[in-house]
């Protein structure tokens, strides 16, 4: 992206970039499928999910009135998020169920600014959201994950050509659908051999009273909706039309 000034810059955030072709589009779907499907991969980028889970936590815990202490991020894709107040009650409930249902819900958000032509709009909502969230860090590894995916959107953002930009940030909202579930399988599967005792599904069972497995269903019944209408809003306009006889 070629600009000089920061009203350039501002112009193009809030004005609409025209849709890309229907194969970009598509191409960028299967892409983030692999992405999701192949482990080594998925290890990878996994840490981009982890940054969105625990921004989530991060945020339900601001909206809920808690104290927010800090964030960590761990080499194995796991991290914890510190907060403070009641141990229980509705705001701890919102705080521990917001973790699993955020990355699919930001791609349900992503997919609709696409939807309605907001490209660089999205790529540097995704540039300041991590900035946020970087304040937050407190230790190496997370620094080095959050930095190094917010260079990834600047660059993009700033250097890529216009078919480039749109390339990253269908593949970035595909790739958040598509990973929205993944986890939750991952969940359960430790939870299934006794791995997981505290996870976010146990915390809430024993701030509910209901079992870990309902909570688990929720997280996925979340992930499944907005994968398809997120997918429903990305695809339509996109699709070749067929000739008409």
């Amino acid at each position: 992206m070629d600009l000089s000034t920061l009203g350039d810059v501002w112009h193009d955030v809030v004005g609409t970039q025209p849709h890309p072709p229907w194969w970009l589009v598509t191409l960028t779907g299967v892409a983030a499928l692999g992405a999701v499907s192949v482990r080594s991969v998925w290890h990878v980028l996994r840490n981009v999910v982890t940054i969105a889970h625990e921004g989530g936590h991060a945020v339900a815990a601001l909206v809920t009135g808690r104290q927010l202490h800090s964030i960590r991020l761990h080499s194995d894709t796991s991290g914890v998020t510190v907060s403070s107040g009641k141990p229980y009650g509705p705001g701890m409930i919102l705080t521990a169920f917001a973790g699993y249902v955020t990355p699919p819900l930001l791609g349900l958000g992503a997919a609709g600014l696409l939807a309605v032509g907001h490209i660089t709009a999205l790529l540097w909502g995704g540039i300041l959201l991590l900035a946020a969230i970087l304040i937050l860090i407190r230790n190496m590894y997370g620094v080095l994950s959050v930095v190094t995916t917010g260079a990834v959107f600047f660059v993009v953002s700033w250097f890529g050509s216009s078919t480039v930009q749109a390339a990253f940030a269908y593949a970035f909202t595909w790739f958040l659908l598509l990973a929205g579930a993944r986890p939750v399988l991952e969940l359960q599967s430790k939870r299934a051999r006794g791995r997981a005792p505290d996870s976010d599904a146990d915390q809430l069972a024993r701030l509910t009273g209901m079992p870990g497995l309902m909570w688990v269903f929720g997280f996925g019944i979340v992930a499944v909706v907005a994968l398809v209408a997120g997918g429903v809003w990305l695809l339509p306009s996109s699709l070749p039309q067929l000739p008409n006889w």
